[in-house]
């Protein structure tokens, strides 16, 4: 086990929903697993204005999302997490002089003997990175001749190709790129991490993980909600930018790239920035509109209850055209993945929650058992990433009788089967990366960028090209009807259920 050294971390945005709800349930759960280190305090700071004990009571003593943890634990262990917490009024804006935080910083540090290691959590809006980052620099708070500085920063990065461009260089202009930590959630669950495992530890597969043996790859993100109370960030936003360029993009780069030297952080993001930039940029107006499609959920009844379509919600323009749902095909340019086609879609108000990854692979070129009943039952490796994680094997078997006639199988495992292992929710995983100077989970500036260089072309054909349709789709259903037209040929899309092993294509509209 890696150490953690003692180190403060200083959450910028500390009076925020994303503090209360992620940041310290997950600190309190390193906490009690023993995982922080000896010497550990966090400062929180924003523009409220709350005294130390303000900020335990807000995000520790009378949290509701600490309420059921704390219910196993004694009072001792939750006074001595509370005490752990300090709080540092910022005044009226983030951009000003940092002189009182560096006294509260220096003092802590003094105190506590945190050794002068800092974590930098800006849990604010990115506008704010690249002042906040100036004004640190400008306090000296981002040296490391007195202990180490990291900067984690939230999404989204960046709005378009751009503005991460930009947004990079200015943080870069106060702080080393190994010290920037951009952090995706995502990449925090175990399934995610297992892609490389399933990949690069089993002999059963890293062999067939190439053109010769899959015909084509699909991930799917679904969510069951609509854009609930961000609908004003949501429709700034859409579908493309808030989970594909991200969340989706990473999964593609860990299904793509090819095996690292080693396990290090650097070697593992070498392969994936290398993994983006070989996906074949889209540019062409026919190209575009032969392989993306954008859609919308309108309104529904859903068990009796009435669902606002997309244009109803609050915050959102009745005449908006951003897409609540993307599904887009295209190829990988290289040896490994040369025309095979990937499909990837995600979208808001499906029948189900869930994020899986489908490897298809090709059907045996000498068939013996044509009138056997396995057309179309094609071997499938099924990643579940959520909920129900856990890996499926479908593959085809006898049925018993005379006669060959084939059925197809299911082969599982579940993470919730290895009882005697808890395992970290995203944050916590990402937290403790970050304290220990792991990476590896974490995204880079070249890897943000390359990311962005797929997905603008699709933005901005989606934006200005003169025959994009917005399809509608019934909130409750798997898209719009057309949804299949983008793997004609292939068949359909797999359309899951709640659990692993559920037989896809239910469908819960009323």
């Amino acid at each position: 086990m890696k150490m953690t050294e003692n180190q403060m971390l200083v959450i910028f945005g500390a009076s925020g929903d994303l503090t209360a709800r992620k940041l310290v349930p997950a600190l309190f759960n390193l906490f009690t697993a023993k995982q922080l280190p000896e010497n550990f305090v966090v400062l929180g700071a924003s523009r409220s204005n709350m005294s130390d004990d303000d900020f335990r009571k807000k995000v520790v003593l009378e949290s509701n999302y600490l309420k059921e943890k704390f219910e196993d634990r004694s009072q001792k262990d939750i006074d001595d997490f509370a005490a752990k917490f300090f709080y540092e009024d910022l005044g009226e804006k983030y951009d000003g002089e940092y002189g009182d935080l560096k006294k509260r910083v220096v003092e802590l540090n003094k105190v506590h003997k945190t050794g002068g290691n800092i974590m930098y959590y800006l849990s604010t809006p990115p506008t704010l990175y690249e002042s906040i980052a100036k004004s640190l620099a400008d306090a000296g708070l981002s040296t490391q001749n007195n202990g180490w500085k990291r900067l984690i920063v939230e999404k989204p990065f960046g709005y378009s190709l751009k503005t991460a461009q930009t947004l990079n260089k200015g943080i870069q202009q106060y702080f080393e790129e190994h010290q920037i930590y951009r952090i995706d959630h995502y990449l925090g669950k175990e399934t995610v991490q297992n892609l490389l495992v399933t990949r690069f530890a089993n002999s059963i597969f890293e062999p067939l993980w190439n053109r010769n043996y899959i015909h084509h790859v699909e991930i799917t993100n679904a969510e069951s909600v609509g854009v609930e109370k961000r609908g004003g960030y949501y429709d700034k936003s859409g579908a493309l930018r808030d989970m594909f360029q991200n969340h989706l993009l990473q999964i593609v780069s860990l299904i793509v790239m090819e095996p690292p030297i080693g396990d290090s952080p650097e070697e593992i993001r070498n392969e994936k920035v290398k993994a983006l930039k070989s996906l074949r940029i889209m540019k062409d107006h026919k190209t575009l509109y032969d392989n993306t499609i954008k859609g919308q959920y309108i309104a529904s009844e859903i068990d009796g209850e009435k669902i606002n379509g997309y244009r109803e919600e609050d915050g959102v323009d009745p005449n908006s055209t951003t897409e609540t749902y993307a599904a887009i095909k295209f190829f990988v340019d290289n040896w490994r993945w040369a025309d095979v086609p990937f499909y990837v879609r995600t979208a808001k108000r499906m029948p189900t929650k869930v994020t899986e990854v489908v490897i298809h692979f090709k059907t045996p070129h000498h068939q013996i058992f044509k009138d056997s009943g396995i057309n179309n039952k094609d071997n499938k490796l099924i990643i579940r990433i959520q909920p129900d994680e856990g890996i499926l094997v479908k593959f085809g078997v006898k049925v018993p009788g005379q006669g060959f006639k084939v059925e197809r199988a299911n082969l599982d495992f579940y993470y919730s089967s290895l009882t005697e292992n808890r395992v970290m929710d995203a944050y916590e995983r990402l937290l403790l990366d970050a304290m220990q100077g792991d990476a590896t989970l974490y995204a880079r500036a070249d890897e943000v960028e390359a990311a962005w260089e797929f997905v603008d072309p699709i933005l901005e054909y989606w934006k200005k090209g003169k025959d994009v349709r917005m399809y509608g789709y019934a909130a409750g259903v798997w898209g719009p009807e057309n949804a299949d037209d983008l793997i004609e040929g292939v068949g359909m899309w797999r359309n899951p259920g709640e659990n692993l092993a559920d037989d896809p294509g239910f469908c819960v509209l009323c």
